[in-house]
Parts: C-alpha cells; structure tokens; sequence
C-alpha cells in the first residue's frame, strides 16, 4: 500500500499541481524496496510484541498441550522445565505480521500473491494438524499421508502455473546450480512444450518447496531452534532477491534477473521482522510453539522464493541445518526398516531422530543445541553467499 504514495507526487505534477508534487516529494522514498524492505521488517516485529500476549492468551484459551513432549518423555531429557500446557500453533501470529506487513509495504505482484497465497494454504494446512492434536485429542494429528499430498498438490500446481506462464517458464526449463553462470539443462521459453528440462525442472520444483517445508517442521523441536534457523535462511534469501530483482547488479554478479523478484525482499524482511518477534516469546523457556501451522508456512515460502529467483539449490546449502535435520530422520528410519528387514532386529544410526535429539541424548542441553545450531546455520549462511561470486 505504501510504494502507491510514491506515485502521488509525479501524479500531482502532471496535473499542474507543481508546488504539492515539490512539497510531497518526500514520499518518492516509497518506491526502494530497501526501504520498504525495513519498513516491513519494523512493523511485523511490532505486530508480533504487541498481538505476542494477546495472541498466546488465546491460543492457551482455544488449545494447548496437555501432554509433555513426546521426545522428551520417550527418550528421557526432562531438564526440570515443563514444556506441558505451553500452546502451539503460534505460527498464526507468524504468519498474520507478515501478511499484515506485506499488505502495507510490498508492491503486489503475481510472484508475492503467490507466495503468500501458498503460505497461507500451509499455514491452514498445519493449523488443522494442530489443532487435530490437542483440541480434538487426535494424537497423532493429520495423516503424513495426507499432509505430504496436500503439499505436493500445492507445489505441482505452482510448478505448473510458472511453466504455463510465457513470463515465468524459464524458472521451470532453466535448471541453474550454485558455483555455474550458465544453467545445467534449458529448454525453448518460447512455447510450453513439455521437455526433458521442464519435467526435470517441476521435480526440482516440488522437491524444493515439499522439502522445505518438511525439513523445518523436523526442526522445530526445541525452544527457538526452527525460527532461529529460519531467520539466518531468510536474511540470506533477502539478500539474493534484492539482487535477482535488479537488472544491474545480477548481470555483474552473474545471477538470473528476474522482474519482480525485489519485492519477495520485502516479503523476507517482514519473514525476518515477525520471526525476531516470535523468537521474543518462543525462546528458552518458550511461552508459545509455532507448531506445524508455523513451521509448514515458513518452510514452505522459503522453498517458493528459492524456485522464483532461479535458485533452489541455493536453499540446500543456506539450508543446511534443515538439511541434516532431515537427512538424519530419513536415514534412521530407512537403516531401522533394513536392520530389522535383515536381521530381525531395527537398528538406529542415532541415538535419536532429529538430530537435535541426538545431541541432547548425548548430555547437550538444549540451549546449547539450539545455540550451536545457530552457529553451523551462520556458516551455511556464509557458504551460500560465496556462491555470489564464486561463479
């Protein structure tokens, strides 16, 4: 809403009104997307601290957990702390600031309708899990049958709908990878014809946002662990949609330029202004839980912007965290389901899964799980970076 005042005082002077367009000049600051990046930023920090309480209130109201966590009681890591009647489903306030935040200083486009649209169908997706946990005493929630249908419903017709689009099909047909200028695999833009590279691409697609989307919610299983991983992940994807939406500097750095993409920078600053304020109340002892109605959301637009700038490998290695959190509930199943296969008998690579766990099994509190995570995610962070210009 706030880029449109930008337009008032070249508006004013065309329609002779010189001295108002002079006096309103001021708001031609509007139209930088680094400022409304900030300005995003700003008010969904303040949306969070000041809806924060109101929101918890309501949520310990409409649903908590009844229950202790079932990692900590099944693999025996009480630190003294109950984590029992804390509420979940705290991603509604995620996810509410930063679409408040984005309805106010991003200018709309299809790629930020888009993404939030996307956003807000996971955030209901994983509010229904939830609330299918504690309030109907479901506790095992929604199927991951149906969870993992649903999300790939979701990301085929994203891939799709980009594909379909004479604007955006290169987004399918040119697979780019980190560390190359040029993509590994294209095709013809010029007409939708289904191809080797297309098809390669909408598997990249939904591999990246179902992935995403998965790997944080395999993350958030420790006070402040998964919105802190997601804020170093959104910082770095901030800085690679500014680039990809300017023409300039994507040609000197030898990143895909794609129009519009800027605008996803304000929605990664309202991502990162709303997770510093969920972090206020979600920190150790965490007062609220984002639940999967968070963790789904925020994977998932991570997923959807790495597709939009061309750059969903990047998401793997800024990632990394997610990454090895997943890998190590993959493995530990699949070596469990072969042991007992082979031998008659399930064996487990980890002393837990995730992998937080198994640190935590190894005598690590959780704050120093959560902070050494933090620690290897700056790192991953680091590394995607370099890719700027390691090309």
């Amino acid at each position: 809403m706030f880029y449109y005042l930008s337009r008032l005082p070249a508006w004013l002077a065309q329609n002779g009104h010189g001295q108002w367009a002079d006096l309103l000049s001021p708001l031609n600051v509007f139209q930088y997307s680094t400022f409304r990046s900030a300005g995003a930023a700003v008010t969904a920090l303040f949306i969070c601290w000041w809806l924060g309480p109101r929101v918890i209130r309501w949520l310990k109201y409409l649903a908590r957990q009844e229950y202790e966590d079932k990692a900590r009681e099944q693999g025996g890591m009480s630190d003294g702390i109950s984590k029992r009647n804390v509420p979940i489903m705290g991603g509604l306030l995620i996810v509410g600031a930063i679409d408040l935040s984005a309805l106010l200083w991003a200018q709309w486009n299809p790629m930020v309708t888009l993404t939030l649209l996307s956003m807000l169908v996971l955030c209901l997706l994983g509010f229904y899990d939830d609330y299918s946990k504690v309030a109907l005493q479901n506790s095992s929630g929604l199927a991951e049958k149906v969870k993992l249908a649903v999300q790939i419903l979701l990301a085929g017709f994203i891939a799709v709908y980009l594909w379909r689009l004479d604007s955006t099909r290169e987004l399918i047909t040119d697979v780019m990878v980190p560390f190359l200028k040029e993509p590994v695999l294209s095709a013809p833009t010029d007409k939708a014809v289904l191809s080797v590279a297309a098809l390669v691409g909408m598997a990249i697609t939904i591999a990246a946002i179902v992935g995403s989307s998965n790997a944080v919610n395999l993350t958030d299983g420790l006070d402040g662990l998964a919105i802190g991983c997601t804020l170093i992940v959104s910082f770095v994807f901030y800085i690679f949609t500014f680039i990809a939406g300017h023409a300039e500097i994507s040609r000197e750095l030898l990143v895909p330029h794609v129009t519009g993409a800027s605008e996803l920078s304000v929605i990664c600053a309202a991502m990162i202004g709303a997770g510093l304020g969920f972090l206020w109340f979600n920190c150790h002892p965490a007062n609220v839980f984002m639940g999967d109605t968070g963790s789904l959301a925020l994977g998932g637009s991570l997923g959807i912007m790495a597709v939009l700038i061309h750059q969903p490998f990047v998401l793997v290695i800024a990632g990394g965290i997610f990454v090895l959190e997943a890998l190590s509930v993959i493995l530990q199943r699949s070596w469990f389901k072969w042991t007992r296969y082979r031998t008659g008998e399930g064996r487990r690579i980890f002393l837990m899964a995730p992998l937080h766990h198994h640190f935590q099994k190894k005598g690590w509190h959780e704050n120093q799980v959560v902070m050494r995570f933090y620690i290897l995610g700056i790192l991953f962070a680091v590394l995607a970076l370099a890719t700027l210009k390691l090309r």
